[in-house]
């Protein structure tokens, strides 16, 4: 199985981006914790991007 280099991340910061996208919307929560879950996975995403655009072939 052949998995580029950089594509984990992405997805996984594509998710926890999403995660924490919802968490802000809902009413009551912790605008805190939500706004740290979101820049967690923005940050994963932009470092699987990176990864990913540096290991092209």
């Amino acid at each position: 199985m052949n998995i580029r280099e950089g594509l984990i991340p992405t997805a996984l910061g594509t998710a926890v981006t999403a995660t924490g996208y919802a968490i802000r919307q809902k009413r009551g929560s912790n605008k805190m914790i939500a706004d740290t879950v979101f820049g967690f996975g923005l940050a994963h995403v932009l470092l699987g991007v990176i990864d990913l655009i540096e290991h092209r072939r």
